[in-house]
C-alpha cells in the first residue's frame, strides 16, 4: 500500500509543496520534474529523512531514478487494423517468395554542406570545411525489399507526382516475376493525388498500402536514411564539388542493389523485432 500510494503520487508530478521547496521568489513555477528534495518535501513519511536516507527508502521499494522516453503514438484511429494488415502482407511475402514481394517506400533529402557530427580528434571542437556555393537541396524516393534489403531509387531536385509515378513504374520493372507488388508507405498526399493514382491504375500489379498516421517506427527503411546520413552526409568533406556528394549518395545505396541481410539487421527486418517475427514466424 505505502509503495501504491506512493508510486501514484510520484505519477501525479511534483505539486506545491515542491515549488516552496525550490522556489526563490514568488513567481516560482511549480518544478516540471522530482527531485529527492521535492520528494521529501512533498510525501509526509519522508519528511524526517536527509536526502540520502529519502534515496535508501526510495530504494528499498524499488523506486529508482529513470530516464525517461517519448511514448511512440499514432493519432491514426485505425491504427491496429492498419497494423494487422502490414503483418498480414509481410507473412504473405515470407510465405510467397518472388511471386509476391513487399517494399517499404520513402523519400529522403538532404543538402550540399555537411552536416557536423562527433569526431576523434586532438581539437576540443572542429571546423567544417568552407560553405562555397549555394546550400542546393536534393531528394531522393526509395523502397527497400522487406526480404531481401534490395533498394531501388530515383533522385532529383525535387520529388513530386512525376516523379513518384515514374518510381512506380520503376518498381514494376525491378520485380518481372512478381504477380503482386505491395508498396508499403506514408500518407505524403502526393501518394493520393488523382494523377499519380492515374498513372498507378496502369500497373495493376503494385498494390499501395497506407501505413497509419505519423508511425516512421513501422517503415523500416527510415533506418536506412539514417545510415546513410551517418556514413555519408555527416562530415563530409566535398563540400566544394556537389556533383561528388550526389554520386556517394548514390554509391553508398547502390551497395544494396541485390540486397543485403545486413541491411535487414540494420532497420530490424531480421533478428528479434516486431516486424522481423511477424516475418520468421510466417
Amino acid at each position: 500500500m505505502l509503495k501504491a500510494a506512493l508510486l501514484e503520487q510520484l505519477q501525479a508530478g511534483p505539486g506545491e509543496a515542491a515549488r516552496q521547496e525550490v522556489a526563490v521568489g514568488a513567481s516560482c513555477p511549480i518544478p516540471s520534474r522530482w527531485t529527492l528534495r521535492t520528494i521529501r518535501a512533498s510525501v509526509a513519511w519522508l519528511k524526517p529523512l536527509s536526502v540520502s536516507g529519502v534515496w535508501w527508502a526510495l530504494h528499498s521499494l524499488g523506486v529508482q531514478l529513470h530516464s525517461a522516453r517519448a511514448q511512440r503514438f499514432s493519432p491514426d484511429e485505425n491504427y491496429v487494423a492498419k497494423l494487422n494488415r502490414l503483418k498480414r502482407i509481410l507473412r504473405k511475402a515470407a510465405r510467397q517468395p518472388g511471386q509476391v514481394v513487399a517494399v517499404f517506400l520513402d523519400e529522403f533529402g538532404y543538402v550540399r554542406w555537411p552536416e557536423p557530427a562527433p569526431t576523434w580528434t586532438s581539437a576540443e571542437s572542429v571546423a567544417l570545411a568552407p560553405r562555397a556555393g549555394t546550400n542546393t537541396q536534393w531528394r531522393t524516393i526509395g523502397c527497400m525489399n522487406a526480404l531481401t534489403g534490395q533498394v531501388d531509387y530515383l533522385d532529383n531536385y525535387i520529388v513530386g507526382r512525376r516523379q513518384v509515378t515514374c518510381f512506380y513504374a520503376q518498381i514494376d520493372r525491378a520485380y518481372p516475376d512478381a504477380e503482386r507488388i505491395y508498396i508499403i508507405q506514408d500518407n505524403w498526399n502526393v501518394h493520393t493525388h488523382p494523377d499519380v493514382l492515374e498513372a498507378l491504375a496502369a500497373h495493376p500489379r503494385l498494390v499501395p498500402v497506407g501505413l497509419p498516421t505519423y508511425a516512421p517506427w513501422l517503415n523500416p527503411i527510415e533506418k536506412l536514411w539514417r545510415w546513410l546520413r551517418q556514413d555519408v552526409l555527416k562530415m563530409h568533406r566535398w563540400v566544394g564539388d556537389w556533383p561528388l556528394v550526389r554520386q556517394h549518395v548514390r554509391d553508398f545505396l547502390d551497395q544494396f542493389a541485390h540486397g543485403s541481410s545486413a541491411l535487414l539487421r540494420y532497420v530490424g527486418l531480421f533478428g528479434d523485432g516486431m516486424l522481423a517475427s511477424v516475418i520468421r514466424h510466417a
